[in-house]
């Protein structure tokens, strides 16, 4: 019975090798080549942007102080409100300054009227003098008193002048127009002339300002991409704004200024771009990122993201159908995102046939049948 059992185990495996050296001599493969979807790489110009961090910071920024002393009677506006330049902000009690006025123009009065008197004596004098009725001294004496009479009326006007001015500071006025804030200071307070503590403080938001932080290597590389000819300058200098919540700010800015020194504490350079802001949207003080045009690679390389991946040293790569339709690998050095794209500044070539499709079912060395995407998605359809 063994033996009738050993004689079939045999014979099975001997027609199992016999139908294997039929496939192989009909010609018919073993194994089939896997499809994958690729895209031809292609160059093309492509504006290069570069995302900063900033702060927003108001267009105009006043600190509302006094001018002068006294106690506040009055504070006639409402905190956080907008109020127009010149407006009435504080009122300090005028009692003293009115007093302070009235004395002055009483003061002028008695120096105009000793002015006539002096005036008179000296009109006399030089009279006199003509027919020597008098002594030159005398004259010279006459005319010293005209004089100091005169300039004792120019002393009083300019007392006037200062008292006016006083008076007015005691109206408080809002040195620019904007966004008040919240106050110091209530009524009955009392407060000095240029005293260091604001009464309120005053900002411009509309338009408004972003102080943007670039590194000061960043900026040396992209000089010298511009000098080497690797990007050309932008000629748009339009900003983009992403707020904290990840929205993008509705209003394009534009830049203004770029500091010409570098902050010794976190080695950047500021720049400043200015936006609309109708609608208040920026406060200052919100932390931002700047989207700004760095310049245009004339021969940009753009592939899909999903056809770069990495390898164990992380290293980004990317399958491409070599000769013979054989998968090759790439190591590519990867830049920033373009619309869900990498851009590519080292490793493929204009013309390579990238795997973009497929990439699970492939390892290096395999053979591919390559079909291009459009053709891979309308057989999905």
């Amino acid at each position: 019975m063994r033996q009738i059992v050993k004689i079939a185990s045999v014979l099975s495996v001997a027609l199992w090798i016999t139908a294997c050296g039929e496939e192989q001599a009909s010609g018919q493969p073993a194994a089939t080549s896997t499809e994958v979807g690729v895209m031809e790489v292609k160059a093309q110009a492509q504006a290069i942007q570069v995302e900063l961090p900033g702060r927003s910071k108001a267009f105009l920024e006043a600190e509302v102080r006094p001018q002068v002393s006294g106690i506040i009677t009055e504070r006639s506006f409402v905190e956080g409100a907008e109020v127009e330049q010149g407006q009435s902000l504080y009122k300090i009690d005028s009692s003293t300054y009115k007093a302070a006025l009235a004395s002055a123009e009483a003061e002028l009065a008695r120096a105009n009227a000793s002015l006539v008197s002096a005036k008179a004596t000296a009109d006399r004098y030089q009279a006199l003098l003509k027919t020597n009725a008098i002594s030159e001294q005398e004259f010279d004496e006459a005319d010293a008193a005209y004089k100091v009479a005169l300039a004792n009326v120019t002393v009083a006007k300019a007392a006037i002048n200062t008292a006016k001015i006083n008076l007015e500071y005691t109206q408080v006025q809002a040195p620019i127009s904007g966004r008040i804030g919240k106050s110091s200071v209530t009524a009955g307070a009392l407060v000095t002339a240029n005293q260091s503590q604001t009464l309120a403080t005053i900002q411009q938001l509309d338009p408004i300002n972003v102080d943007i932080a670039q590194s000061s290597a960043q900026l040396l590389r992209l000089k010298a991409k511009l000098k080497q000819g690797d990007l050309q300058a932008a000629d748009n200098a339009d900003v983009n704004l992403i707020l904290e919540d990840g929205t993008v700010y509705p209003h394009s800015g534009s830049l203004r200024f770029s500091e010409v020194s570098v902050d010794e504490n976190t080695g950047s350079v500021t720049l400043r771009a200015e936006f609309p802001n109708p609608d208040g949207i920026l406060l200052p003080g919100m932390y931002v990122r700047a989207v700004l045009n760095a310049g245009t690679d004339p021969k940009a390389i753009l592939v899909p993201q999903k056809a770069i991946t990495r390898n164990t040293k992380g290293e980004a790569v990317a399958m491409v159908v070599g000769q013979d339709n054989k998968v090759e690998s790439k190591v590519v050095t990867t830049a920033e995102v373009i619309d869900h794209q990498w851009r590519i500044t080292s490793g493929l070539a204009v013309g390579d046939q990238l795997i973009v499709e497929g990439l699970q079912k492939i390892r290096p060395g395999a053979a591919v049948e390559a079909k291009p995407l459009s053709e891979m998605k309308s057989d999905e359809q």
